[in-house]
């Protein structure tokens, strides 16, 4: 069995401003956002994290760095954000008020939708996030891991292994470096054990 701590990165510019689309564009944590990844730390400075991985893009980095107490952190791309198309940088507003046909689609049926007109779809974000679980699960079963990733495809990828289909995948609400916790199995069936806490 592999055990997991999922976290979502810590606020960034963007998450502050209206929670604008942040995507794959590369910035870094807010001093709020820093201070989040520090009550990570604080709540697990006690748990035996064998491995912590991220996202390459630098507030997942940045977060994993602060959370595990600066253990090495490894960066794979399949973590990485969504791709969110025409809708990188803009409010959900901004981009709804430009062309709302693009987001009936994606709440519709995010499966197949491409994100912003010209992103990834659901299920592409699925099968890589997937993939990059299926190999930690073969390299770290019977171990404790720290991943930090992004609100998107956290989201995605647990509505997917719990049997939702993707278009429920919002009704997750994933804080800024709140901890989840989840086991995958052998048979990589995955238990849910918290979601937004406080500690594991």
């Amino acid at each position: 069995m592999l055990k997991v701590i999922l976290l979502r990165h810590g606020e960034t510019a963007y998450n502050a401003d209206g929670n604008r689309y942040c995507g794959r564009t590369d910035i870094g944590l807010t001093e709020k956002g820093i201070a989040q990844a520090g009550k990570v730390f604080e709540a697990l400075k006690e748990v035996a994290v064998n491995a912590v991985y991220a996202s390459p893009l630098q507030r997942a980095r940045e977060t994993a760095a602060i959370a595990s107490g600066n253990q090495a952190v490894i960066t794979d791309e399949r973590l990485i954000e969504a791709d969110f198309g025409l809708w990188e940088g803009k409010t959900k507003a901004e981009f709804n008020a430009e062309n709302p046909e693009l987001w009936t689609q994606w709440m519709k049926d995010p499966e197949v939708a491409r994100a912003g007109g010209t992103g990834e779809t659901g299920g592409e974000i699925v099968k890589r996030v997937n993939g990059f679980f299926e190999e930690l699960h073969r390299r770290h079963n019977g171990q404790l891991v720290m991943v930090v990733a992004h609100n998107g495809i956290n989201r995605l990828y647990l509505a997917a292994k719990l049997g939702m289909p993707l278009s429920n995948y919002r009704r997750f609400d994933m804080e800024n470096s709140a901890l989840s916790y989840f086991e995958l199995d052998d048979e990589n069936v995955l238990t849910l054990k918290k979601l937004n806490a406080n500690a594991i």
